[in-house]
Order: structure tokens, then C-alpha cells, then sequence
């Protein structure tokens, strides 16, 4: 027999008895076990006579044994006949113990109860986009700026937009610092890429020319002995490269290699539909996310810490390989940045906290509205997962299990039906 107890946050106890013949039958099964495992001189490992072996194996032993023998099939039969759905890892206590009956407990959080608000007939208003002729030109000098060639200026100075190529390293108080170093590095005028205030003392130079630089580090700066501080980098200029821009003609849209594009005019046709499609994705994102906070500030949930830590888990995982991606280590980044894993995990525990209750909420409402996932669901989302990476189908299936999927499609029909619901 058991018994449920929820308490705060949804950690819970459920109290388990066994007495009689199954708690008799799991003793005898604990003493076999022990008595196979004694080493009794005279006699061989396993050998040991039932009677002998009582004497050498304590009672308490063999209940404890027993206790682990059969703890969980006790709190599986405990967890189904309460319907419950653990998410944390149970933590077992005996409270009680004898040769008559054992009372054990397991502790564990399970999925909180969501206590919906109104999620169908909300708003749900998406702003009117446009695109202005300013915008696609930003866009046409954007890519006229990314097929500029270089080209070095024998004479003259260095002018915003140039490229200076440099020697330079840095002083405080008269002594280098680490990291203020470098020889030949390509400095594009106007990338704002250095500290502020240094491309600026930088226009003007001419070639060979060296001098003395004297900014200040921002007060926000990873190094803290840098962080606020004045200092003089010793700069010489060894090369001036000037940005010749293309002409902005039916041979720079050839160029571009888009789809259909063989004219200025069908270039700038082809940014202003993108820049169209992305307003308008934006604008939708918008009103989704709006209708989303709508929809789950009116439930009512307590979330418990464990649901809140796996997921910050998760988040540091997946930040620390895009990190990885660009062959940068956590343990790297949190020396560049002098962050810790501890302010890290701050940072992210409130984002951590949202995608949870959402997550929450619309199972809540897939279960209140009884959506199904099919076979067929789930193999048209490993299609879209496969065709998105280029991958086969069936090696997808392989990476991420269907109980993965068809929690994600259930997830995604509740966000569908609160869209189709909206008064639009």
C-alpha cells in the first residue's frame, strides 16, 4: 500500500509499506543472495549451508537488502497508482524497518498542475510592414561595400574607410600589458573594432609614421586592471589601403550570383521582396510573442528548482558548443570575459524559468484540449528535421528519439490552436 503527499513547488512523498509474504519472500531472496557471497573458511564461495550462513549474515543486513531488492518495483507500482510523473531523480529513506514489514519513503518532484486562464479568442495584431526606398539602398550599398577591392595608396594619409596595416602595443604607466600587442594587423578605419578613440587618433597617419596613441579602456572592460584605465599604445603605420567601391551597374548584380538576377533593377527588386518576407516574419514573431505572454502570464504555475536548473543545464550545454564551434572553450570564455559559471547560470536562470512554464502551459493546454500526436505527425517532423540539415531521414531518426518529436509536434499543435482561436 502507498501513500501520496504533495508539498511547495510540486516535490512531493510517497510513502510505501510491504509487509506479509511479499515482504517475507524479499527477505529470503536478500539472505540467498548475501549467502552466496560469504567467504567461510572450509568451505567454497557460494557453498555455505542455509544454517551456517545465518549466523554470519545479520538480520538487519538482509533487510536492507531487501529494501534495495525490491525499492524499485515499489515505487513504480507507487508512482502508477497515483498517476504520477516524476521529473527528478527520487531520493529514498526507510522510516520504518522489521522482519514483520518495511515503510520506506521516496521524495521527488513531479510535473507541476498549470492552472489555465483564457487562451482562446485573444488579439492577436500584426503591424503593417513596409520598406522604404532608403532601405534597400542601405542594403545596395551594403553589398557594394562587401565586393570592395583593396588597394594600396603609395602616398597620402589614412582616411576613414581606409585599411592601415599596423604595429602596435600597449603601455600603462610606462609598462606593457599582456594582450596589447600585435605586428601587421589590418585595421579597417571605422570598424569601431579597437577601443574608442583609437581608429580616430589613427586617421592622418602616413606610412612608416609612428606614434604615441592615448585612450582610455572602458570601465566594463574583461581585464579589471585594464577596466577604466588610460593608456598609450606606441602605433606605426606600415601600409595604407584604400576601399575602392564597384560601380553600381548590371556586372555587380551578375555578381551577387542570386537566382533571376541579371540587372540592377532585378537586384534591387530581389532586396526590397526580401527585406518584405523578413519585415513581415519579424512582425508576425512579434505578435506571437505577444500573444504567448499574453496567454501564459494568465496561468498559474509553481515551477520546482529542479525543472529551472536542468534546463539552465541545457542552456549552458548548448552555449558552450556554439562557443565550441568558433574553437573557443567555457573554460576559455569565462577567462576572457572574468565571468563565472555561477553568474553565468544567473544570467540565464530567468530565460531558463520562461521556456519552462511555457513548455508547461501548452502541454497543459494539449492535454485540456486532448491534441494527439500520430505516426504520421512525427515522421513528417523527422522529414522536416532532415531535409532543414541535410540529413537522411532515417539517420535522424537514429539522433533524436520519437518521444523527443512527438512532444515538440504536441507542444507546437497547442501554439496553433491558440493562433487559430485569436481574433484577427
Amino acid at each position: 500500500m502507498s501513500t501520496w503527499t504533495l508539498k511547495e513547488k510540486s516535490t512531493g512523498e510517497l510513502k510505501v509499506t510491504i509487509e506479509g509474504e511479499n515482504w517475507k519472500t524479499a527477505q529470503t531472496k536478500a539472505f540467498n543472495k548475501l549467502a552466496k557471497e560469504l567467504e567461510i573458511p572450509g568451505f567454497r564461495k557460494g557453498s555455505v549451508p542455509a544454517a551456517m550462513a545465518k549466523k554470519y549474515v545479520p538480520a538487519q543486513k538482509i533487510m536492507l537488502e531487501a529494501v534495495e531488492h525490491c525499492a524499485q518495483d515499489l515505487l513504480d507500482a507507487g508512482i502508477e497508482e497515483h498517476s504520477l510523473w516524476p521529473i527528478s531523480r527520487p531520493e529514498l529513506n526507510v522510516e520504518e524497518i522489521s522482519e514483520e514489514a518495511a515503510t520506506m519513503s521516496f521524495t521527488f518532484a513531479i510535473k507541476p498542475e498549470v492552472k489555465l486562464g483564457e487562451y482562446k479568442g485573444l488579439a492577436y495584431e500584426v503591424e503593417e510592414t513596409s520598406v522604404s526606398e532608403e532601405e534597400v539602398e542601405a542594403e545596395l550599398k551594403r553589398i557594394q561595400e562587401n565586393f570592395a577591392e583593396l588597394e594600396v595608396k603609395e602616398n597620402g594619409e589614412v582616411e576613414n574607410g581606409d585599411t592601415a596595416v599596423i604595429d602596435f602595443e600597449g603601455f600603462k604607466d610606462g609598462v606593457a600589458f599582456e594582450g596589447g600587442k600585435g605586428e601587421n594587423y589590418p585595421l579597417e578605419i571605422g570598424s569601431n573594432s579597437f577601443i574608442p578613440g583609437f581608429e580616430e587618433q589613427v586617421i592622418g597617419m602616413k606610412k612608416e609614421e609612428t606614434k604615441d596613441i592615448n585612450v582610455t579602456f572602458p570601465e566594463n572592460y574583461q581585464a579589471a586592471e585594464l577596466a577604466g584605465q588610460p593608456v598609450v599604445f606606441k602605433v606605426t603605420v606600415h601600409e595604407i589601403k584604400a576601399k575602392v567601391l564597384p560601380e553600381l551597374n548590371d556586372d555587380l548584380a551578375k555578381d551577387v550570383n542570386a537566382p533571376d538576377v541579371e540587372t540592377m533593377d532585378d537586384l534591387k527588386a530581389l532586396i526590397r521582396k526580401n527585406q518584405e518576407e523578413q519585415k513581415q516574419q519579424n512582425a508576425e514573431n512579434e505578435a506571437t510573442n505577444k500573444l504567448i505572454s499574453t496567454v501564459v502570464d494568465a496561468c498559474e504555475v509553481e515551477i520546482p528548482e529542479v525543472m529551472i536548473k536542468n534546463e539552465t543545464d541545457d542552456m549552458i550545454q548548448d552555449y558552450a558548443n556554439r562557443l565550441q564551434q568558433q574553437g573557443i572553450s567555457l573554460t576559455q570564455f569565462f577567462q576572457i570575459t572574468g565571468q563565472s559559471e555561477e553568474t553565468l547560470r544567473e544570467q540565464m536562470a530567468k530565460d531558463a524559468e520562461s521556456k519552462v512554464k511555457l513548455r508547461l502551459v501548452l502541454d497543459a493546454i494539449a492535454t485540456q484540449e486532448n491534441l494527439e500526436v500520430g505516426e504520421e505527425d512525427i515522421d513528417t517532423e523527422y522529414g522536416l528535421i532532415a531535409s532543414q540539415y541535410n540529413m537522411e531521414k532515417e539517420k535522424v531518426k537514429e539522433l533524436i528519439p520519437a518521444s523527443s518529436i512527438s512532444y515538440d509536434v504536441r507542444l507546437r499543435k497547442a501554439l496553433d490552436l491558440i493562433k487559430d482561436s485569436t481574433n484577427k
